[in-house]
């Protein structure tokens, strides 16, 4: 819901902030005092562009922000995340127009015109003469039927199918029209597979064999380093070993006489340890060093043959193994490419099986559901004073030779959303056969019906926002009474914000706001209040009687106010 609206040097406002309540609350306000203004910011805050005249004279910059208690469903939390806007209990929407330029905020971040108008649509509906109404966007039909008729599972099935069949023919759609270029590749594929094969180099092989060449080739310096190493140490008449043997011996007896010997003792013979083992290790190896020309022959050639497959295939062994395992997949699909694509084809065929199956059974419950809505639409609207008024949800499909379901010998497209197209038509007079609703010229009519099918699909509908600018035009009496109390049951489902004219339809508010004009120092100002009771019962006799509030026009008013139906919201 709007928890609160806050409006500065806007139009001729100079500064206004306004805490909404759940449930339906009333704007109402004398012809000219400013309602339309408010109803300006609210369209700013949800994404108009602006003009710069819209700054009162005086002021800087116009700002309009709207702090909303964040909706639960799952498509707003998509938007959301799609956006990079972080989820949290509130939302803040904010614009900011000056003479020179003009910024949008979400959650004090600045956010594109597009990103704003993207999140507000999953917030607010606001219903004028034939802006921001979603009931008249054709695309919002269908899935108004799956919400109303409680189909959303049967609807993720199908999505699950199409998703699933998509895949599949997507990937043999591309595999068949490869079928050339795959059959000019297979030799090609053939010849690198059997050129990398021939060497077939092991992950680790090419290091492996460099640190044995450099042994081998470097196999006389090794032996002579290592011979001359352990002379050194330990094999020749001034050995560094028996030079530290006589130190360790010599420094026992001193540590016999001297106990502060024992630590250097200690470390002359840990050092004499240690040349041991050196002597040992360099012995070993010497021992064991190989000359062996015809296998460093044969080292070479083979990282000769790496070199060659590398500059061919990447640049290193990982990339010619790599590369080899991507043409495996490549050359069995050209060699058996007939086999490959028949068993893609079964595949869609078994998939599209599927599909059908649920495609069906969806289309015939929204049918179904179809029915019950046009039903309950048209003695709505019956009660709203339109009553020779024909409502139908037109459910259409459309036959496709190629299309992926059947129904009996008949193949049908499938999309998305299954394989009808829905729009709602109407007729409001006798004689007329339905049309789109988008063709309907009254705005008048257009709003009793949008206010007619928010009734009968208000449970269904996740939009959490409504506000309706004097949707109630061209109607009085009985029929308002009627207007009132759908306002005031919608108010069980939605956030109502109504703009209105007719006592009746104030009267049912449970919330309700006056705007004011004034001058003060020979500016013009606007302002919005809450009513108390008493206030709320003058301003209702003021929209029976005029200007001049009477004694009858205000028992008529508390006569209206107490007739009032109460709700409790859900």
């Amino acid at each position: 819901m709007l928890q609160r609206l806050y409006i500065r040097d806007f139009a001729l406002i100079e500064e206004l902030e306004v805490d909404f309540n759940s449930g339906l609350n009333i704007v109402t306000g004398e012809t000219g005092a400013g309602k339309s203004i408010v109803v300006g910011a609210l369209k700013l805050m949800l994404g108009d562009r602006a003009s710069m005249d819209i700054v009162r004279p005086g002021g800087k910059k116009a700002i309009v922000e709207g702090i909303f208690e964040s909706p639960t469903h799952e498509a707003f939390k998509t938007v959301l995340k799609e956006n990079g806007i972080d989820i949290q209990d509130s939302l803040i929407l904010r614009r900011e127009v000056s003479s020179s330029q003009s910024r949008a905020f979400i959650n004090d971040s600045p956010a594109t015109l597009s990103v704003l108008k993207e999140v507000a649509s999953e917030l607010v509906d606001l219903h004028g003469q034939h802006e921001h109404q979603s009931l008249l966007r054709t695309e919002t039909h269908l899935d108004l039927v799956d919400g109303f008729g409680g189909l959303e599972g049967l609807v993720r099935s199908y999505e699950d199918a199409y998703r699933e069949a998509r895949n599949i023919g997507s990937k043999r759609d591309q595999i068949a029209s490869r079928e050339r270029e795959l059959q000019q590749e297979r030799d090609l594929l053939e010849y690198q597979i059997s050129d990398i094969d021939s060497i077939a180099p092991g992950a680790d092989e090419e290091e492996e064999l460099e640190a044995e060449r450099r042994k081998l080739a470097n196999a006389e310096r090794l032996f002579e380093a290592t011979s001359s190493l352990f002379d050194l140490l330990y094999n020749s008449e001034s050995a560094i070993g028996d030079l530290l043997v006589r130190a360790r011996n010599e420094l026992q007896d001193l540590t016999r006489i001297d106990g502060g010997f024992e630590a250097i003792r200690a470390e002359i013979a840990s050092a004499q340890i240690s040349v041991s083992e050196a002597a040992s290790f360099l012995q070993d190896y010497n021992s064991r060093i190989e000359f062996n020309p015809e296998r460093l022959e044969a080292i070479r050639e083979r990282l000769i043959d790496f070199d060659r497959l590398k500059r061919k295939y990447g640049g290193t062994i990982a990339s010619v193994l790599a590369h080899r395992a991507d043409i495996a997949e490549r050359y069995e699909l050209a060699s058996d490419f007939e086999g490959v694509l028949k068993k893609l084809n079964q595949e869609f065929a078994s998939a599209c099986e599927q599909l059908s199956d649920v495609a069906l059974r969806l289309s015939s419950k929204r049918r179904s559901v179809a029915a019950q809505i046009e039903a309950a639409i048209v003695k709505e609207l019956a009660t709203l004073g339109m009553p020779n008024s024909r409502f139908s949800v037109q459910l259409t499909r459309k036959e496709d030779p190629s299309g992926w379901v059947t129904n009996g010998g008949e193949r049908l497209a499938a999309g998305p959303r299954g394989i009808d197209s829905g729009a709602f038509y109407v007729s409001t007079n006798p004689g007329v056969e339905p049309m789109p609703m988008t063709k309907v010229a009254s705005g008048g009519e257009v709003s009793r019906i949008m206010l007619a099918l928010k009734s009968i699909l208000a449970k269904s509908e996740r939009m959490p926002i409504l506000i309706f600018d004097e949707i109630d035009t061209g109607i009085s009496g009985a029929i308002a009474q009627r207007v009132g109390d759908c306002m005031l049951e919608l108010g069980r489902y939605h956030q109502i914000i109504a703009i209105t004219h007719l006592p009746q339809v104030a009267a049912a508010g449970e919330t309700h706001f006056k705007v004011k004009k004034w001058t003060e120092a020979g500016e013009t100002k606007t302002s919005m209040v809450q009513l108390s009771e008493t206030e709320r019962r003058v301003e209702v006799a003021s929209l029976l009687s005029g200007s001049e509030v009477t004694e009858a026009s205000l028992r008529s008013a508390r006569e209206l106010l107490e007739s009032r139906p109460t709700t409790t919201p859900l």
